[in-house]
């Protein structure tokens, strides 16, 4: 976490603004794991002071797959409340809203991750279907990208 992301301590937890890539494949969709974590979540990251949702989820792409992608569309706007995980918001209360934008993915397009996550463990791309076995985050995906709607879908998942 940089001191220019838009988390914000709020209470006894935080708020976090931030935008996730939507790159598919046929059915499959990009996601990001660690050898931390028993689950994936989507490419994407915390917006920067200053940067637009499009600028920093362009940028966070770039960061977590080495390729600079062009947005095609917003696709979601998420709120969330969840229980953080990381080192630094272990237990605490995390309010989220994020920006799901669906990037335009070329033919030949081959990622490389070589990104950290907020504790610093090593990152690695992986790509979901809607069926894995294996838990991801956000969990809409797994039936919301089966058949994208032209307007923008907003979603309400709480944990609390």
């Amino acid at each position: 976490m940089s001191a220019s992301d838009l988390t914000l301590p709020a209470g006894e937890g935080f708020v976090n603004v931030r935008v996730g890539a939507i790159i598919q494949k046929g059915e499959a969709f990009l996601m990001v794991g660690n050898d931390r974590e028993d689950y994936c979540y989507s490419v994407g990251g915390r917006i920067q002071f200053g940067e637009t949702a499009e600028e920093a989820v362009r940028r966070e792409v770039f960061e977590e797959t080495g390729v600079h992608l062009e947005v095609d569309r917003l696709g979601f706007i998420h709120e969330n409340y969840f229980y953080g995980d990381a080192p630094y918001n272990r237990g605490k209360l995390i309010y989220e809203i994020s920006f799901y934008f669906y990037m335009k993915t070329p033919a030949d397009f081959v990622p490389a991750c070589g990104s950290f996550d907020d504790g610093g463990a090593k990152e690695n791309l992986v790509w979901m279907r809607p069926d894995s076995k294996t838990k991801f985050y956000p969990e809409f995906f797994r039936t919301g990208l089966a058949s994208p709607s032209a307007g923008v879908k907003h979603i309400v998942t709480d944990e609390r």
